[in-house]
């Protein structure tokens, strides 16, 4: 397998907190983002997102915050629409983007996934940027945690069915899939 290693921003969320006692990372989380809902940041830096995410954002800004005032929320990294990528809780810590989730009969999946936010809304395209830092970030993933196969990849849909609804149909999981299956399969 071959990845061309992401270059990464880090932002420092205060949203995050420790794993349980040897825990291991064994599930990745594809979620998607954007504040208010179908707009996306000229500066990502100077978002909604990141200050939701830095425990900063103004939640009188927009009348579709007033539900977010006191949420604690984070991902591990964003995508943003041009393919940059923000950190903002180190993998090995637990950042706060389940919620109320259950993959494979095992509840509480923040306690051994790691978050992926893309900027983007459930029915618009993603870029084609955001796919390469995804797949590029992806396999990085999972050459630090090998727990993490093509089958322990789940939409925030998946883990938290009837609550979340990301990443959406929008969202190509075939495209994303073979890419990795691809890349899985190369020879070193």
């Amino acid at each position: 397998m071959t990845a061309t290693l992401p270059v990464v921003t880090e932002r420092h969320s205060p949203h995050y907190d420790d794993r349980p006692h040897a825990e291991t990372v064994s599930l990745l989380v594809i979620h998607n983002i954007s504040l208010p809902a179908g707009e996306f940041a000229k500066v990502p830096q100077h978002s909604y997102v990141d200050a939701l995410f830095m425990g900063k954002l103004d939640c009188t800004a927009h009348p579709s915050f007033a539900g977010l005032a006191g949420v604690r929320v984070s991902a591990h990294c964003v995508i943003w629409r041009d393919g940059s990528i923000f950190q903002y809780v180190p993998f090995a810590k637990r950042a706060w983007h389940a919620g109320v989730s259950n993959f494979a009969g095992r509840e509480r999946c923040n306690d051994f996934s790691i978050g992926i936010e893309l900027e983007g809304t459930d029915n618009l395209p993603y870029t084609d940027q955001q796919y390469k830092s995804l797949i590029n970030l992806t396999l990085m993933i999972m050459q630090l945690y090998p727990a993490i196969t093509p089958e322990r990849i789940a939409g925030h849909c998946d883990i938290a069915p009837g609550r979340k609804t990301d990443p959406g149909a929008a969202f190509d999981w075939m495209r994303y899939r073979d890419a990795i299956k691809s890349a899985l399969n190369k020879p070193i």
